[in-house]
């Protein structure tokens, strides 16, 4: 006759309720914790989200009020509805400054891109003077526009520049980059591309300084060139930080005054005369402001569209 044995667990029937009580202190505690770390930052970013508030989002309600009205210099408004906006749609100087700053973007994002993403490489790759090299290349940024403008339209002048002083030494005839109404565009587009590259840059190097060694070493082993490298592998990793240059660039590009101010004062024939231009012009020198507010709101829509595509390009390529 076979015995059973019978084995009996001692369960603690409160270990359980135990435990759940300490997940559960261990919760309310992580979570006064969580808020007390975002009382604390929001502590430190509030003089910044103050001066945001204060110096951008309320000059920006108040141009869109402005916009809506009749604003005169002495401060008397009338209010008078959608009806600058109204004279956009039927304004030639409106479109033709908006096809301008179009144009302009169309040569000059390209160019610094290229421009930007060529110098990355190349510094990516340098060991000797690396430092040095990054500082002059970034050097034309922290200068004035002004003081590159006025360089440049010195080089591109027809008598007495350095590019037509060259090509009349070698009897190629002269080039009026400022004067021809098909060439000043993609000249102020070099100008501006020298000045302001070196800031894409240094983003697109920090970008190609976070690849992964590895990845690159086993493309190398299985036989990939450095072409193909740079096809099949970097330029894909580099992806995100090249949509958010593309996005900054085009935003820069349609902000374009300075340069055009000082080479060609919008000429000729206002073949480089840009939107903020008209904007200028508008509202600091016809005293329409209600009308120049309203074309600044236009402006303020076309670099919001591209913030958001920003957005979407970047979080879909992070997903």
């Amino acid at each position: 006759m076979s015995k059973t044995a019978v084995v009996v667990k001692d369960e603690d029937p409160f270990k359980g309720r135990t435990a759940s009580k300490e997940s559960s202190r261990t919760t309310a505690f992580n979570r006064t914790v969580r808020r007390r770390e975002a009382r604390v930052g929001l502590l430190f970013v509030a003089p910044m989200l103050l001066l945001f508030i204060v110096f951008r989002f309320g000059p920006t309600l108040g141009a869109a009020f402005i916009s809506l009205t009749d604003y005169q210099l002495n401060g008397e408004w009338q209010f008078i509805g959608a009806e600058n906006y109204s004279r956009l749609l039927d304004d030639n100087l409106f479109w033709t400054s908006l096809g301008v700053t179009a144009l302009y973007t169309a040569f000059f994002v390209p160019l610094t891109v290229l421009l930007s993403l060529s110098t990355a490489l190349l510094l990516h790759r340098t060991v000797w003077m690396r430092g040095f090299f990054r500082g002059v290349f970034f050097l034309p940024y922290v200068t004035s526009i002004v003081l590159a403008a006025v360089i440049w339209k010195w080089i591109y002048e027809l008598q007495d520049g350095l590019i037509n002083a060259t090509l009349g030494a070698l009897s190629l005839g002269e080039i009026d980059f400022l004067g021809d109404d098909s060439l000043v565009l993609p000249s102020i587009a070099v100008t501006s591309a020298w000045k302001g590259f070196g800031y894409s840059m240094l983003i697109l190097l920090a970008g190609l300084q976070s690849i992964p060694r590895h990845v690159i070493e086993a493309a190398t082993i299985d036989g990939a060139g450095s072409w193909q490298r740079l096809r099949w592998v970097t330029l894909p990793l580099l992806r995100p930080v090249l949509f958010f240059v593309l996005v900054i660039e085009a935003i820069q590009s349609f902000q374009v005054f300075d340069a055009m101010y000082v080479m060609t004062e919008g000429g000729p024939v206002r073949s480089s005369y840009s939107l903020v231009y008209m904007l200028y012009d508008t509202g600091f020198k016809f005293f329409d402001f209600g009308y120049a507010s309203a074309i600044g709101l236009v402006l303020f829509l076309v670099v919001l569209i591209f913030s958001l595509i920003q957005r979407r390009l970047i979080g879909r390529d992070a997903d």
